[in-house]
């Protein structure tokens, strides 16, 4: 056998939070207390760390006395790390034993790769890791005291600044940076820092070790201070004007600031917001430095008593707002007269002590080329912040360029983009037309024409708008770019859409939206882990996407089998008012059998958009016929057959789908073939002009439609209907459509006797993705009906409930002939 097929498959490179441990001196302490007393020692640490994995999401890849763990998020890393010391000290205490372990944390890429059975029944660790992140890790470990956590310089921003998700204990722990530190084979100092909690932590700085020892500045070194000096006398001046000192600030990548209110001193107020927008589109081109959203500003504006929008960012301000969410900076931009010119600077300002650590600005001959001013400051600022000249150069179009150099247009644009926030969609439009009107090359301002075409549902308009801006790439800065061709591709729901989103959401991993729209895709696509793992992502504090984003990590959650933590990131985004209009708790009630509250979660509310009443209804059915109240699911079924007698939009194909799926235990075959060809003719005949999205429901409605003609023995129909769906099919980015025709095809087979067809035909729907009603014609086809579901099986089919895909109902209680309960035909 060639040796190839025994070679593990190595995995792309992922980021991953490392935690290496290691027990304090654990072969003594066997040595001290027995064998029989140490078995039991190490059986209770071994529940602890079970615990903690299962509370914290770890990845236990290897241990010994020591550990090697995988998180997500470093957050998570740190609350394993802090729950895994503070266990040690209370078995330690009840022991009357001194229980301590060092601990390890750092983020980096890691390569994994999964050994053979063959090999892990010989000994192998299932999982291997590898890569430089995890020696880092290790010299981490490996120089901390008893006791102690030590964190890189990559995982301290990011756990610090999640350090408000642990609680009232995240708000007390003590962080301390211990300086810069060599390591043994590594050419660069690294900088490490301590976090721990009060009277746990030894909050002390590591000893020196012939491996690693602390950098100690020059003129801490009086020796070498006094062996150098005339070199340096030599050259210093040189050097002084050659560089520049680093900043005093401890700003590291993807750290977040705040930017103030604008100073402006020229009495001219034309400059007012146009200016604060600039900055933050300048700014918002780095892949270095974050810029908090406004809706965070103003949600802890709330939290601090203040009124939003009337409150004036100024330092104080500016700075507790930092304070509170974690930001590194303040960016405090001014706007004044100098001789007839106009100057434009911005102090970078430390939140702890609201000093100003530098400052940069630019003078510009006129009012007109304020926003080059104001662009070239940023670029400075971001330089002088830490991020690389090459890494500027890169990602920067000149400001006036990517915006507009032309001030109203910009104050415009800034109103239209506060409008839009507050979903007033008919104000935005006119400011983003207003913009335009005074630069008709404002690319950022078609892009906005766009959003509000599409929130409004006017699909076509907003490509229209979107194929306008992207003529005009190059006055758009390159996110911008990247994400006008995503929003495009997701409109008109190309085959490469996740890879555009996953790409944008890769490139600027703080960019939320693009986390989101990832997530999005992936319930769509099926794909629910990825799906949890993206809307985790933009769920973020700091993110703007977080109400959204947590509700669809509860989506993730329920379909995954993860109750518990379902109900809980929906109390979560409840509290972050997401609007409790749609259907997805509801689902998750019934999936339980708790139908009586799925029905109150649906209860009828004449103040709600039409499309969200029609979903409620159809839930409603659903509910019905999944409890065995068929005359109420056959009536609320006639009801949506005649509400949506003309389908046009998405929602109104699926209701016609669901109705179907209702009245076809309850009609006779005659009657359910009659309504599938009614239905298969209305999507022929809106299939081609119907975009995106719709184009999938239509194709979805078809499909079904043929399908259900199929079980009443049409199969000349079903197949009409799929091959007047099959351009939509190919078309289709993810495989839904294609797994819904496949069961088409294997049922006609299955009416036929052809159960091999049929086998074949779904052969390739198996993995997590595929449709759940697969199972049924995949079992028929080898052993006859399915088994009823399980718990974690209902919640996945009710998981699959969108306007694309076929009626949940089928997946739940199996087709007519197949289900469960034996039904009155009417």
């Amino acid at each position: 056998m060639n040796e190839m097929t025994h070679r593990p498959s190595i995995e792309a490179p992922q980021l991953r939070t490392l935690l290496l441990t290691d027990l304090c001196d654990s072969t003594s302490l066997v040595e001290r207390i027995g064998d029989v007393a140490a078995a039991t020692l190490f059986r209770d640490h071994d529940r602890l760390v079970l615990d903690l994995q299962q509370r914290w999401r770890g990845r236990l890849i290897d241990r010994s006395d020591g550990m090697l763990l995988l998180f997500e998020r470093p957050i998570d890393g740190l609350g394993f790390a802090l729950d895994y010391m503070r266990g040690l000290r209370e078995m330690g205490t009840s022991r009357k034993l001194e229980l301590k372990a060092r601990a390890g944390l750092h983020v980096g890429e890691v390569l994994t790769w999964r050994n053979s059975e063959e090999a892990v029944q010989v000994g192998a660790k299932p999982l291997e890791v590898e890569g430089l992140a995890k020696p880092m890790a290790a010299r981490l470990m490996a120089v901390a005291r008893p006791g102690q956590i030590l964190l890189s310089a990559v995982a301290e921003p990011l756990a610090h600044r999640a350090a408000r998700e642990l609680g009232e204990r995240g708000q007390h722990l003590l962080w301390k940076s211990h300086g810069r530190w060599r390591f043994k084979g590594m050419p660069d100092s690294q900088q490490i820092y301590e976090v721990g909690e009060p009277g746990i932590a030894p909050l002390r700085v590591p000893p020196n070790s012939p491996k690693a020892w602390r950098d100690i500045p020059l003129w801490r070194r009086p020796a070498a201070l006094a062996a150098e000096a005339a070199v340096i006398a030599g050259i210093g001046a040189g050097v002084w004007f050659a560089t520049r000192p680093a900043p005093a600030i401890a700003f590291n990548q993807r750290d977040w600031v705040v930017v103030a209110d604008l100073r402006n001193l020229t009495g001219d107020r034309s400059y007012d917001d146009s200016l604060e927008t600039a900055l933050r589109i300048s700014l918002e081109q780095s892949r270095y430095v974050n810029v908090m959203p406004d809706s965070r500003v103003e949600k802890t504006l709330a939290q601090m008593g203040r009124q939003p929008g009337t409150s004036r960012l100024d330092r104080a301000t500016a700075s507790e707002v930092a304070l509170r969410d974690g930001a590194r900076a303040v960016l405090l931009p001014t706007v004044a007269s100098l001789d007839g010119k106009v100057r434009v600077s911005v102090e970078v300002v430390d939140p702890t002590s609201q000093a100003t650590v530098f400052a940069e600005s630019m003078v510009g001959k006129d009012p007109a080329s304020t926003v080059r001013s104001m662009g070239e400051v940023s670029e400075e600022l971001r330089q002088r912040l830490g991020e690389t000249l090459a890494l500027v150069q890169m990602d920067t179009v000149p400001l006036d360029k990517a915006t507009t150099g032309n001030l109203d247009a910009l104050r415009a644009f800034t109103l239209a983009q506060r409008a839009y926030a507050i979903q007033d969609l008919d104000a935005a439009e006119q400011h983003f037309r207003q913009a335009l009107s005074l630069d008709p090359q404002f690319a950022m301002a078609r892009i906005g024409l766009a959003r509000v075409a599409y929130a409004k549902t006017d699909v076509n308009t907003a490509l229209a708008e979107l194929d306008k801006a992207l003529q005009s790439s190059n006055r758009l800065t390159n996110r911008e770019q990247l994400y006008g061709k995503a929003q495009r591709a997701m409109i008109r729901l190309d085959r490469d859409v996740i890879d555009q989103w996953q790409a944008l959401a890769k490139l600027y991993p703080d960019f939320y939206v693009a986390s989101f729209n990832t997530a999005n895709l992936m319930r769509y696509a099926n794909r629910y882990e990825q799906m949890r793992e993206y809307s985790d992502r933009a769920s973020a504090k700091m993110a703007i996407t977080r109400p959204v984003a947590l509700y669809y990590r509860a989506i993730a959650e329920s379909a995954l089998g993860r109750s518990t933590d379902a109900d809980a990131s929906f109390a979560l985004a409840r509290k972050e008012n997401f609007p409790p209009v749609f259907v997805e708790p509801a689902l998750l009630a019934a999936s339980k059998r708790d139908f009586e509250r799925a029905r109150s979660l649906v209860a009828a509310d004449g103040k709600m958009p039409p499309p969200v009443v029609l979903e409620r209804r159809m839930a409603e059915m659903t509910f019905a016929a999944d409890s065995g109240d068929w005359p109420l699911a056959t009536r609320l079924a006639k009801q949506l057959e005649t509400a949506t007698a003309k389908p046009v939009h998405a929602f109104e194909w699926a209701a016609r789908a669901n109705a179907l799926a209702v009245l076809q235990y309850t009609r006779d075959k005659k009657q359910a073939r009659a309504a599938s060809e009614r239905l298969i003719e209305q999507a022929a005949a809106a299939i081609d002009a119907a975009p995106g999205r719709e184009r999938e429901a239509v194709a979805n409605a078809m499909l079904y439609a043929g399908y259900v003609a199929a079980g009443a023995g049409d199969d000349a129909l079903a197949r009409r209907s799929i091959a007047l769906s099959k351009k939509a099919v190919d078309a289709s980015p993810v495989a839904v459509l294609r797994n819904m025709a496949a069961i088409t095809e294997a049922r006609i087979a299955l009416m036929s006797g052809d159960k091999e067809a049929a086998t074949r035909l779904l052969s390739e729907y198996q993995g997590v993705d595929a449709l759940l009603l697969t199972r049924y014609w995949r079992q028929a086809a080898t052993a006859g009906a399915a088994p009823a579901l399980s718990t974690t099986e209902r919640a996945r089919a009710y998981n699959e409930w969108a306007a694309e895909r076929p009626p949940v109902l089928e997946a739940l209680i199996g087709p007519p002939g197949q289900e469960s309960r034996v039904i009155s035909r009417r």
